[in-house]
């Protein structure tokens, strides 16, 4: 791709760094910024920055976040007995529009995938751990994705949590094996959360299968 200004072309290298941006698409995206008004592609620029600068991850859950303790956690209406754990913050956004749960989340940042090389000690997952043992939650529930790293993360916070007094749960199989949370519809994560099912019984549903 020849350019006539390296302005345009470094501007065009930059957003195709970007997942699933290719040269073109980010040609059609940095000429659309040229036309604009000056003042909205600062407007752009200054958000870009914000969002590196100014967000955290909340030290109690690793949800993002402007503040040290995001806004769920800070919220006293929320169940604070029910900690629900998922990858990333796209799952916390997906179960929020549904509406339907009222407890806490814990992000781990990432599931368990030798293959790619990221294990226990790469994820939120002995942050988990002293929280649980801190907070006393009476319940945790996996919202995992029903991909095979996903239920193998699930797996071994199963064995690293399992414990008499802790109610270890599992959303129900509305979400189908293969699925991640944040692709799911409205209604059925609402309902696979609902209709959760203890975790032991979800290895033996499994297992049948």
């Amino acid at each position: 791709m020849n350019f006539s200004s390296k302005h345009l072309e470094r501007a065009v290298d930059e957003i195709s760094s970007l997942p699933g941006i290719g040269k073109k698409t980010a040609l059609r995206l940095a000429l659309h910024l040229l036309k604009q008004e000056e003042h909205e592609v600062e407007s752009l620029a200054t958000a870009l920055v914000r969002l590196k600068q100014d967000i955290n991850a909340c030290k109690r859950c690793g949800n993002l976040s402007d503040h040290e303790v995001c806004e769920i956690c800070s919220n006293p209406s929320r169940d604070e007995g029910l900690i629900c754990v998922v990858e990333d913050i796209r799952d916390v956004m997906a179960i929020e529009n549904t509406g339907q749960y009222k407890g806490l989340y814990h992000v781990l940042g990432g599931v368990i995938s030798p293959m790619d090389g990221v294990g226990p000690s790469q994820l939120n997952i002995d942050s988990l751990i002293h929280r649980v043992n801190e907070k006393k939650p009476r319940e945790i529930i996996f919202g995992l994705g029903a991909t095979v790293e996903g239920e193998t993360t699930t797996f071994y916070l199963y064995k690293k949590l399992n414990d008499a007094s802790l109610t270890l749960s599992a959303i129900a199989r509305g979400i189908a094996v293969g699925d991640q949370l944040e692709y799911a519809d409205e209604v059925t994560l609402a309902r696979s959360i609902s209709n959760r099912v203890p975790y032991e019984s979800s290895i033996s549903q499994n297992s049948a299968h």
